[in-house]
């Protein structure tokens, strides 16, 4: 078997004063790391070695193309996102607000079950501090049942035309390319999709041809059997990443271009809470993919599982620790359904990063 390299950063650094060359930042974002944790997998076995950054560039002489480009994609900055009349940076870690109108989803189906409640819920998001307002018309949870594609477009369009229409920047989660081409017609700017392109045959020609940001998901299964005792070939981290690198090279095959790429290890998607944690902990890997990522790990089973089984209503602080936890490691996109206490917490840390970020001699 061909052996493997994968890069991590790790031992992150509060600033980079009087650090030259010892630290490097993490695609262009507000965090610095000063080690790396490489990864080697061949036949089966795994092996780590941790390298100092200031040591970096001798030992990548030494490990070829490969751990030479993840370098790269490590410390490159992400260009911002333009969706329609907005423009979303991404050296900083951006809310997007969660909208579901459906009637069965995990945490709030039932509760935007028609277009105005769904609409009015994206205007508060919005003014709240979310940079991107996501609309779904079809639950994705475990056990849930595929919704006709007629139904899900008339579920989410109307929602949309009032968001867009405002101004805001709307995604649409779909997997189905009819939903994609009536979402983006009524004003939606990037499309979410839980299967990264790969439910729909049009799916990659629907977005390749409307030249829009997308979201490419990792996921096991599909959502009706995906958590039926989920297991992987190796460590989840390194087959999540395997996994998307494989769909972004699909997507550019078919025409999208890789910085219109967004990646999402897909949290709940054909885990166990012991994948989840492993990915979560080691997000910072994926920048190695060179494209944003986005962390949805809002109200997620994994916090009721961790503390004493709370309903997802119920878990508002363990949704905070996991978005704070992303945001540490880079993360650009943290998709939430608490976007008043999520917005609060980021300006708390990013409050933290300015005051780290200030030269000493200013403070």
């Amino acid at each position: 078997m061909t052996e493997r390299l994968y890069l991590r950063p790790t031992a992150f650094v509060d600033a980079p004063f009087g650090l030259d060359g010892k630290v490097a930042r993490l695609a262009g974002g507000l965090t610095w790391f000063s080690a790396i944790e490489l990864t080697r997998w061949s036949d089966n076995v795994s092996s780590l070695e941790l390298i100092a950054v200031e040591a970096i560039e001798a030992k990548l002489a030494s490990l070829g193309d490969e751990a030479q480009a993840q370098w790269r994609n490590l410390v490159a900055p992400r260009p911002p996102l333009a969706l329609g009349a907005r423009t979303v940076r991404l050296d900083q870690p951006q809310v997007v607000g969660i909208v579901n109108i459906t009637p069965d989803s995990f945490s709030d189906g039932g509760r935007f079950a028609d277009s105005g409640a769904a609409a009015d819920a994206g205007f508060a998001m919005a003014a709240a501090g979310a940079a991107i307002v996501d609309i779904g018309g079809e639950s994705t949870r475990p056990g849930a049942k595929p919704v006709w594609e007629g139904d899900e477009t008339d579920r989410v369009v109307p929602a949309i035309l009032r968001l867009a229409g405002s101004g805001n920047a709307i995604s649409v989660d779909t997997r189905k390319a009819s939903v994609m081409e009536a979402a983006l017609a009524a004003g939606a700017c990037l499309i979410n999709d839980v299967s990264a392109l790969t439910y729909d045959p049009r799916a990659l020609e629907v977005v390749a041809r409307a030249r829009c940001p997308v979201v490419l998901m990792h996921h096991q299964g599909e959502p009706e059997t995906m958590q039926k005792a989920p297991c992987y070939d190796r460590p989840v981290a390194l087959a999540v990443y395997d996994w998307l690198e494989a769909r972004i090279a699909s997507a550019e095959a078919a025409g999208i271009a890789r910085d219109r790429i967004i990646v999402d290890p897909g949290i709940g998607f054909g885990k166990t809470v012991q994948h989840n944690l492993q990915l979560i902990n080691g997000l910072a890997m994926l920048h190695g993919l060179g494209c944003p990522i986005m962390l949805g790990a809002s109200r997620k089973r994994t916090i009721g599982a961790l503390s004493a089984e709370e309903p997802p209503e119920q878990r508002l602080a363990g949704s905070l620790a996991f978005a704070l936890k992303g945001a540490e490691q880079g993360a650009q996109l943290l998709r939430v359904h608490d976007v008043p206490e999520t917005v609060q917490a980021l300006r708390v840390w990013r409050g933290l990063r300015d005051a780290a970020l200030t030269p000493p001699l200013a403070r």
